[in-house]
Formats: structure tokens, C-alpha cells, sequence
């Protein structure tokens, strides 16, 4: 695809792509009203202008003026590429030293951070046509293939292969290959139930039982019953 050169034919594209990629758009009057990543997307292409400029300081007064209005935080002096898109946008946080390409859909609670105090390249790299889920955090200067898709809530601090799907805290490759499921993340709380729960039959089996520990097993097991019951609904 052939992308626009001009800053307000990139902005021009920013519009377009929510009316492509968005099913839940019903008018263009929605889009100065009901889409905070778009203003802040706008407002971060004029601040990074500014900033190539030498206007820094003015940049990072608008881009605070912004997160203000938004609830997203975007440094000017980032690189954001063209058609990204930032899905709902509240709590977004996108560092100084981030790269994002082109085609990148963005959602709620996503932090690109970094992880160092060292005035280098800190913050990740999101190739094009990533898809990155709701309160991921990827952080770090690590790379996100092409074509790539982040669970939501995962958290990334290793560079992730072209065309996978990365889960889990800390986030692991769980698909080599396209795939739309951005929600199999390993269920961390069932896992520790159910290892509890042989831990507990293990001692059982190697102590006598009192009525008191009777009783306290009775208890736990009542606690891991109803948790499976839970998770059941």
C-alpha cells in the first residue's frame, strides 16, 4: 500500500483507517467524540513535527496537554508509522524510543515501556501489521515481528518471531503462524489450585489425621471445590 508523505494526508489516514477497521462506527461525527486514540494520534503527529523541529518543549506541553484530555500518554519523540490504530486508547503508554510500523492496532492499557534509566534505545519495536491486546505491557528495546499478534494482559520482555502469537506472563510464543486468538493466556490461578491440591492429597497420604487437621483439610478442599464451581459459571 502506498502511504502519504504529507502530515495531514498521514492524519487523513489515521481517519480512514477507524472507518475501515471499526464495526462499531455508525457516523464520522463519532470520531471528534468517541475515540481518544485518534485525538491523542492527531495531536502526536503535530508534537512530533514539532519535535524534529527542535521545538521540544512545546511538543511535550501538547503531548501533556493530550494525556490529560485522553488518559493516553504518547512521547513526541517516538515513531509512529501510518493507519495505526488506537482501539478505545485509555491508558495507552507509548515511550520516547518506541518504534510502531504501519497497520498497527493497538488496544486499551497497552504500555510500549522501557526498562532502562540509560539514554539509548529502551522502548520496543512493533513491525507492521502487529495487533497487540487489550493491558499488554511489552517492554524493553525488543522486537515485535511482522504480522504478530499479544494476548491482552501479557506481559513481553523477550523480542517476538514474524507471524506468532505471544501469550502469558512473561508472555510465550503459543502460535507460529496466523491466528486471531489473542485471549490464551495461561490460566496461572487454576494451575496453582490445582497444584495445591495435589500438594495436599500428598500430605495426607504421609501424616496421621487428627480431627483438627481433618477438619482444616474439610476446609480447603470446600475452598478448592467452590473455586472450580467459579470458574465453571
Amino acid at each position: 500500500m502506498k502511504y502519504s508523505t504529507s502530515l495531514f494526508g498521514t492524519i487523513k489516514e489515521d481517519f480512514r483507517v477507524i472507518l475501515e477497521k471499526d464495526p462499531a462506527i455508525n457516523s464520522k461525527i463519532e470520531l471528534f467524540f468517541n475515540y481518544p486514540g485518534l485525538i491523542a494520534l492527531v495531536h502526536y503527529r503535530l508534537a512530533h513535527k514539532l519535535h524534529l523541529k527542535g521545538f521540544k518543549i512545546l511538543a511535550r506541553i501538547l503531548m501533556g496537554f493530550t494525556q490529560w484530555i485522553t488518559n493516553i500518554d504518547i512521547h513526541p519523540a517516538c515513531k509512529i508509522g501510518h493507519r495505526v490504530f488506537i482501539d478505545h486508547g485509555i491508558g495507552v503508554v507509548i515511550g520516547e524510543t518506541a518504534e510502531v510500523g504501519n497497520e498497527v492496532t493497538i488496544y486499551q492499557g497497552v504500555s510500549l515501556g522501557g526498562i532502562s534509566l540509560e539514554k539509548t534505545k529502551r522502548h520496543p519495536t512493533i513491525e507492521d501489521n502487529v495487533v497487540i491486546g487489550a493491558g499488554a505491557k511489552v517492554l524493553g528495546n525488543i522486537t515485535i515481528g511482522a504480522n504478530s499478534k499479544i494476548g491482552a494482559n501479557s506481559v513481553v520482555i523477550t523480542s517476538v518471531p514474524p507471524n506468532s502469537t505471544a501469550v502469558g506472563i512473561p508472555a510465550k510464543v503459543v502460535v507460529k503462524g496466523k491466528s486471531n486468538d489473542l485471549n490464551k493466556i495461561p490460566d496461572i490461578q487454576f494451575q496453582l489450585f490445582n497444584y495445591l491440591q495435589k500438594r495436599l492429597e500428598l500430605l495426607e497420604s504421609q501424616i496421621p489425621h487428627s480431627e483438627e487437621l481433618q477438619a482444616s483439610i474439610e476446609k480447603l478442599n470446600l475452598i478448592y471445590y467452590e473455586f472450580l464451581k467459579s470458574r465453571r459459571e
